[in-house]
């Protein structure tokens, strides 16, 4: 088995293979087109499958440690009356862990100082793959020093494998699958921002459904918040003042919702639309090309698994690799264990969006939230179960002496 990879994207996904490929003694490269990680404004929830790979990776206790724990909260309506509450604490006695929110900022660096700094290219554009040479790829790569240089310039990397980790809009993915019609709009915008100082949050998570709406927190450990909004929007449309939007928005909607805003300042606030593969790849595996996190499966966030189920892209195929006889192999189970299960939780993340921040009738909202309030007890917690309960492929210790950074 060849032991060099190139992994495209320096996001969660790419980090974390990075480190499940050097952890099983592969030579790593990861080239990222962003000459320096900008994650401001955004946090990220961590369920207990997330947590478990991480800490198949080596880097799970530094990120419980920087995280804090979503003990208390739930769902609400505008009015501030509950739908739903969330029990952390029997998440954990299932699952021996809550859900933990953190700073994506945060992760980001905590995954990057697990690498060594050689291991990263920063700021170089992968322009192209050449699959010609049989198990082997060569992977075209623009720095902005050679800029000029045309799409297939003297600058390249190869490699025995390569993971496309590069996003939604992953350009490894459209030139590997041109048929494929891509990502498309969900049919949400969102709008978010980190408040700039502490506050006294009464719960660690919460989200509130209006119609066509969801207003929600989350709390980090040193008392700083992420908040988001979602709306019902086309593609494309922006506001001039962002912050205003959704002062006017969501005027009138429960506490901490005025104080979350009130901490936020104006130039702040992201604004993205929401993305997804709606139309299902037919493989997560092009010849010695693995696709990985949303490059493969872009998700709705409406079950907080993007970055999770990332994450258990990353163990499952450092396992293969060093499980089975050969590369090849090895990627053939990498898709079997992952292509069901991740497109199963996008399914899932979508049916959730439709049935919970997207529903915008009186009539629909009205059912929707009468269920919510007569729903057993537990039911939040067995949802949770559902996507949460994973348990890793042990990672085998890197073979002594083996090479770690190309």
């Amino acid at each position: 088995m060849g032991n060099s990879a190139v992994v495209v994207g320096a996001g969660i996904g790419g980090l974390a293979a990075a480190l499940g490929l050097r952890h099983t003694g592969w030579e790593v490269t990861v080239v990222d087109r962003a000459p320096v990680r900008d994650d401001a404004g955004a946090g990220i929830s961590l369920a207990a499958n997330g947590l478990r790979a991480l800490d198949a990776l080596g880097v799970g206790p530094a990120v419980r440690a920087a995280a804090r724990g979503q003990y208390t909260g739930g769902t609400r309506t505008p009015d501030g009356s509950w739908l739903a509450r969330m029990d952390g604490t029997a998440l954990e006695r299932a699952l021996g862990t809550p859900i933990v929110g953190i700073p994506r900022a945060t992760l980001h660096r905590l995954l990057r100082a697990a690498l060594p700094t050689e291991a990263l290219i920063v700021g170089a554009e992968v322009t192209g793959l050449d699959r010609s040479a049989p198990g082997r790829v060569r992977v075209h790569i623009r720095t902005r020093a050679d800029a000029s240089a045309s799409t297939h310039g003297g600058t390249h990397l190869d490699a025995d494998l390569v993971v496309a980790a590069d996003g939604v809009h992953s350009r490894t993915r459209a030139a590997l699958f041109p048929g494929h019609p891509g990502p498309v709009h969900s049919g949400s915008t969102v709008l978010r921002a980190l408040t700039r100082r502490p506050l006294d949050l009464p719960t660690d998570f919460e989200i509130t459904w209006g119609h066509g709406a969801e207003f929600g927190h989350i709390a980090f450990a040193d008392g700083r918040a992420e908040w988001h909004a979602v709306l019902n929007s086309p593609a494309g449309i922006r506001h001039t003042d962002p912050l205003g939007e959704v002062r006017r928005r969501f005027s009138g909607w429960h506490d901490p919702i005025p104080a979350l805003l009130d901490t936020t300042h104006a130039e702040d606030v992201l604004h993205h639309d929401i993305h997804e593969l709606a139309t299902p790849l037919p493989s997560f595996v092009a010849g010695r090309v693995a696709l990985l996190g949303d490059a493969a499966h872009a998700m709705t966030p409406n079950l907080g698994q993007g970055a999770c189920q990332a994450l258990e892209d990353a163990v499952v195929l450092a396992a293969a690799l060093a499980r089975e006889p050969d590369t090849d192999t090895a990627l053939g189970s990498y898709d079997a264990q992952r292509r069901p299960r991740a497109q199963a939780v996008a399914l899932a993340a979508r049916k959730a969006g439709r049935m919970g921040q997207q529903l915008s009738g009186r009539a629909a909202v009205a059912v929707r939230n009468t269920a919510l309030r007569l729903a057993p007890s537990g039911a939040t917690v067995r949802m949770i179960l559902r996507h949460a309960d994973w348990t890793p492929p042990a990672l085998p210790a890197r073979p002594s002496g083996a090479p770690l950074v190309k």
